[in-house]
């Protein structure tokens, strides 16, 4: 198998975030309902005898090919499980955009499992491909088969997946970084762990709708203490036709619009884009 291997490595979303308090290793604990989008990453595989990596797209400056790029990591973590691991030359087709509350980098590493799995015929059940992803992040698990469900504690506690209907959406990101790290840091978030309102896993489609709808993101606020744009960028959404409701993604600052339709969220997009040439705007689907 010598011909270059590819896998999609979509956008995550997260629909909810709730920070139930600081473990007393650090830590966070969360809660928050996880779907996928339309857009995403592209990473090509060729087999070859060295682990090597090369980025281009139009992020992929921000995105580096050098040692911390979470596909190499990835690659190297599932190295020290499997013996003998047939590796080879990524090629990472970078679009999203980089510390954005996407899981770009997460997913990117994902892929790079799955391609690993495929190549070296491991089963995508197997255990040793969910402790390499683990151990490269706490999002990667989440990626390893990116459907809707809800992740909890640090990202490594998944549900099965949801029933949820596919959500017309707009992706936003007004041209700012935000550092995780930082986010939480804002947060101050108690020591003491509480629990969710509800079990978002056991609603019917309608209910998880109504959950999504109330549950908010817990990082939004500090987020946008430290980037104020993230809330200009929020009300921009808002004001768009057709929008149910705009929320930041992750710790930002990427926001997100669920739209009543898929041509209202392609008219969004356009209407927007017109307004701020300068943000990186996408219509797309969540599932």
């Amino acid at each position: 198998m010598n011909s270059p291997l590819t896998e999609w490595a979509p956008a995550k979303v997260n629909l909810t975030l709730r920070v139930l308090g600081r473990r007393h290793d650090g830590y966070h604990e969360l809660d928050s309902v996880v779907a996928f989008a339309g857009s995403g990453d592209k990473l090509a595989l060729e087999p070859g005898d060295a682990l090597t990596l090369s980025v281009t797209g139009p992020t992929a400056v921000a995105a580096g090919e050098g040692g911390e790029n979470l596909v190499l990591k990835a690659a190297r973590k599932l190295a020290e499980r499997v013996e003998n691991l047939r590796t080879g030359h990524f090629t990472l087709d970078k679009r999203l955009p980089v510390a954005a509350g996407l899981g770009g980098g997460s997913s990117d590493a994902a892929a790079a499992l799955r391609l690993l799995a495929r190549l070296n015929e491991i089963a995508l059940d197997d255990g040793r491909l969910y402790s390499a992803a683990v151990a490269t992040g706490a999002d990667v698990p989440v990626c390893m088969e990116p459907r809707a469900r809800v992740m909890r504690g640090i990202g490594d506690r998944l549900s099965r997946p949801l029933d949820l209907a596919p959500m017309p959406a707009l992706l936003v990101n007004p041209g700012v970084a935000v550092a995780t790290g930082a986010v939480f840091k804002k947060l101050h978030a108690s020591t003491t762990i509480g629990t969710p309102a509800l079990i978002a896993e056991d609603l019917t489609p309608s209910g998880l709708q109504v959950f999504i709808d109330r549950e908010p993101n817990d990082l939004e606020a500090p987020a946008v203490a430290i980037q104020p744009i993230i809330a200009e960028t929020i009300a921009a959404i808002s004001g768009l036709a057709g929008c149910q409701i705009a929320r930041m993604s992750g710790s930002g600052a990427t926001c997100f619009g669920i739209f009543a339709s898929g041509s209202l969220a392609a008219s969004a997009a356009q209407v927007l884009r017109t307004a701020r040439p300068d943000w990186w705007i996408t219509a797309t689907t969540l599932r």
